[in-house]
């Protein structure tokens, strides 16, 4: 039997689509669950738990506690708690972002709609926004949008997990069905992030955190990560939708 989208949440997608920032993919992913497919579910739960380096790390369900850029403060230059630093304060970033979500999470949960939502897949994206920022650091990723998008593709590389996934299909629907221009940059980064994730070991659940004081190229190397620059398609003209995130 073909399994359909759900037709009332394919019109939250196609409101995505149209504008992934005044919609995001962070409200598009909770509103998945009470329409997902069950045997897509099994599969992503799947992924995760049978995997031989990421099923024990996310059974541990290991959180870092709540994160400040004080705590980062006093490491030595180089390391990966200096270079985290750094990566924060010259891109204007806010603190608050893994709180952030999990408030968001659970009103979405308070409400029901988590409901279908498996354990595992809750943990897996309250904890990757606790490492969002850090995997921006171990992999050279840079806060550019088209930087944030191979950074996705990077994480699909190394795990099937619908955030990621639906955030390809947005912008890659956007661009086929409203701005090509964006098609060329946009398939730049995702092939990019795609390769780069493919070939480097998992990053996914490390508790990095745990690690500040360590050398970031050590971590890289260990990983099979590093790069000379950070990410940024070469285009003429950056598409208009991007450039309010720019």
């Amino acid at each position: 039997m073909i399994q359909k989208i759900d037709r009332a949440f394919g019109e939250k997608y196609l409101t995505c689509t149209d504008n992934f920032y005044e919609y995001g993919v962070h409200l598009l992913f909770n509103e998945w669950w009470d329409a997902a497919p069950a045997d897509a579910v099994t599969k992503y739960v799947a992924a995760i738990e049978d995997h031989p380096e990421q099923g024990p790390l996310a059974k541990a369900r290991w959180y870092a506690e709540p994160f400040s850029l004080a705590q980062l403060e006093g490491y030595a230059p180089g390391t990966l708690g200096a270079e985290w630093l750094a990566f924060m304060v010259e891109n204007n970033l806010v603190e608050r972002l893994a709180l952030g979500y999990r408030e968001l999470h659970e009103e979405f949960a308070a409400s029901g709609k988590l409901d279908k939502m498996p354990d595992v897949l809750q943990y897996k994206v309250l904890r990757g926004y606790q490492t969002h920022d850090i995997h921006h650091v171990l992999t050279g990723y840079g806060a550019t949008p088209f930087d944030e998008l191979a950074l996705q593709s990077f994480q699909l590389a190394q795990m099937d997990f619908p955030y990621s996934a639906m955030t390809l299909a947005t912008i890659m629907g956007h661009a086929t069905l409203v701005d090509p221009l964006l098609i060329k940059p946009a398939m730049d980064a995702i092939t990019d992030g795609w390769a780069y994730g493919r070939r480097a070991r998992s990053i996914q659940f490390v508790a990095f955190e745990q690690m500040l004081d360590r050398p970031l190229a050590d971590l890289q190397r260990e990983y099979g990560l590093g790069r000379e620059a950070t990410f940024l398609p070469k285009v003429v003209q950056m598409p208009e939708l991007l450039k309010t995130a720019a």
